[in-house]
């Protein structure tokens, strides 16, 4: 009866330390995801602005995150007081998130985002610059 004991307790460590060991690989890190610009320029006036959320080790697409922060400014070009509107829009392209925004004028603009993605803790947080043309 001993030996039984033992068997069966070796064996709940084990299976204890396999369960630890793929709870702490499984869990990325908010540095491994990053927000991308699908296209650094924009028509000015009213625009879509559409950026695509990765996770870099893989190059997967992250569908479903949760943006919580937005802002569009001016910054790259001295004027980061100068922001506009912006506000999200529904996509159909998983991992790929949109926004309208009113680019008021030519010039380089910073778009801010911070979001939450499901299963990790912290926010992964992005400041992307692009450009309003004529």
């Amino acid at each position: 009866m001993k030996s039984y004991n033992s068997t069966r307790a070796l064996w709940a460590a084990a299976i204890g330390i396999a369960l630890a060991a793929g709870v702490t690989t499984a869990r990325a890190d908010v540095k491994d995801y990053e927000f991308q610009l699908v296209d650094k320029t924009v028509k000015t006036g009213e625009a879509v602005i559409a950026v695509r959320l990765v996770h870099k080790p893989d190059g997967k697409p992250v569908p479903d995150a949760v943006i919580f922060a937005k802002r569009l400014d001016m910054a790259p070009d001295g004027m980061e007081s100068m922001k506009t509107t912006i506000d999200a829009m529904p996509s159909t392209e998983p991992g790929v998130y949109k926004f309208k925004a009113a680019m008021t004028m030519e010039g380089g603009w910073q778009l801010s985002l911070g979001a939450k993605v499901q299963g990790e803790t912290g926010t992964v947080e992005s400041k992307l610059v692009l450009k309003a043309t004529p």
